[in-house]
């Protein structure tokens, strides 16, 4: 069996080539160790006939999200290694979304297809959604702003709705309704990500609060360096968690149509994005001088909490 040790690094690569499917699924076993502290609770809790399939998928939307990451090191399709630009990394999300038609096509070479493979068959998990996580981040190369609500939700709709579906699909379930009510939460956790890092993405350049809102409520992009909120940036992100607090009581009637550990583990996706919300609240909605995170003891209590819990309506 191939160890941890291996660099989970190289499946940033699209031209990695992998010896064996065990070297494959090591390597995405070992890169959820070292990267994945939410997906470890997730996986605790999981039946352990899915623990392995959800491990693979997440590698891939990982390893995805590294190709799109500025901050992440990679090799350039040029061969060189070190910062990318925009272009190149594009270019490398090319390729991997080339790796992806491979896998449908019978013959895979990436470690994480060949790992995905066996997943998508035995689940029938179609490419769409994978499809679009690659998008995402080709969308995040392409543009720094989004002009309207609408432009977010449309990037959403490419960065979060498609993870909701996946695990949705490795419980053989997701039905029309149930995406749906899915795709409602998987917004949620998106924008309360976005307000929640209002301060650490425009470090990046990144700016997620709609522009014309902005414009509406008087704050410039430059207001979002401020080491304090101010007023008018108050009032936006107000405005901001009021209406994602939206999404996620859309959301909720999804736990009244599944059970079991899908039950407590969607209900955790839902308490975790509220939790992130609430702090915000706490902190008169100034993300920029402090970060609002939930801390470890919060994260227990929040999973014992829910075990327990028999009402979901209280939490919105």
């Amino acid at each position: 069996m191939v160890k941890s040790r291996l660099d989970t690094r190289a499946l940033a690569d699209p031209a990695a080539r992998a010896r064996s499917f065990d070297e494959a699924r090591e390597l995405c076993l070992a890169l959820t160790r070292a990267e994945g502290e939410n997906f470890t609770v997730v996986s605790w809790l999981a039946p352990r006939a899915v623990r392995e399939h959800l491990a693979v998928v997440y590698a891939f939307c990982r390893t995805v999200d590294n190709l799109g990451d500025e901050d992440w090191v990679l090799r350039s399709p040029t061969g060189r290694t070190g910062e990318c630009s925009a272009a190149e990394r594009v270019a490398l999300l090319d390729a991997f979304e080339a790796e992806l038609d491979l896998v449908y096509a019978g013959s895979p070479r990436h470690p994480i297809f060949v790992a995905l493979r066996p997943t998508i068959e035995r689940f029938g998990l179609p490419r769409e959604p994978f499809a679009r996580l690659i998008e995402a981040n080709r969308m995040d190369q392409r543009t720094k702003r989004q002009a309207t609500f609408a432009d977010l939700l449309g990037y959403c709709e490419h960065s979060a709705t498609p993870v909701g579906r996946l695990v949705l699909g490795l419980y053989e379930r997701g039905g029309p309704e149930e995406c749906a009510l899915s795709d409602a939460t998987c917004i949620g956790l998106q924008l309360a990500n976005f307000w929640q890092d209002v301060k650490r993405d425009y470090a990046m350049g990144r700016v997620y609060l709609p522009q014309d809102e902005m414009a509406e409520h008087g704050v410039r992009d430059e207001d979002l360096a401020a080491s304090t909120a101010s007023e008018a940036v108050r009032r936006l992100v107000r405005f901001q968690v009021e209406r994602t607090r939206d999404y996620f009581a859309r959301g909720l009637p999804l736990l009244d149509r599944v059970s079991g550990r899908l039950r407590v583990d969607l209900a955790l996706f839902s308490r975790g994005g509220l939790a992130i919300l609430d702090k915000i609240e706490r902190q008169d909605y100034d993300t920029l001088s402090r970060r609002p995170t939930v801390g470890k003891f919060e994260k227990v209590g929040l999973l014992l909490s829910t075990l327990v819990s028999r009402r979901w309506d209280r939490w919105i």
